[in-house]
């Protein structure tokens, strides 16, 4: 597993199929900043709320000067129906060969009811508009991850 990111590293660069059908990349968002969040599969219980938390606030992040962007190892018909079922206005974007996930270190050992297995770590990465990490959390929680993320960026919940 690639070493965790940590705050002043350089974000991987990608370029991953989004699902409006185009591509979207990291570079797409030089000169601004972004939260990039990985998420284990879309139209999950957990995942749906994250996914929401992130559209209800984003009138806040993007007034604070933050894109947002979901990426998860789901094909890209799967992230269509979901951002058009949850009304998600932010791009969703597919790592099917979870090579992104890997490069920020979001894919790797998981343990559910006694088992262990290699699958994607909720994450969430802000990267500022030089590709710098600004912050980086490892193992979040779908519910309130956002409220928490809006607090320790200083974001007003106004």
């Amino acid at each position: 597993m690639t070493e965790r990111l940590v705050p002043g590293d350089t974000a991987p660069a990608f370029a991953l199929p989004n699902a409006s059908g185009g591509t979207t990349a990291l570079a797409d968002f030089a000169g601004h900043n972004v939260v990039v969040y990985f998420y284990p599969a879309a139209s999950t219980p957990g995942c749906t709320k994250q996914a929401c938390d992130f559209r209800d606030n984003l009138a806040s992040l993007q007034s604070a000067g933050y894109q947002v962007v979901g990426i998860s190892p789901d094909p890209v018909a799967k992230l269509a129906k979901f951002a058009a079922i949850e009304e998600l206005p932010f791009p969703l974007l597919s790592d099917e060969d979870h090579s992104v996930a890997e490069a920020y270190a979001s894919w790797g050992e998981k343990k559910n009811y006694g088992k262990t297995y290699q699958g994607l770590i909720r994450s969430t990465l802000v990267i500022d508009g030089a590709g710098k990490v600004s912050l980086a959390q490892y193992n979040v929680r779908a519910t309130g991850h956002v409220a928490k993320l809006r607090r320790d960026l200083n974001i007003d919940p106004s």
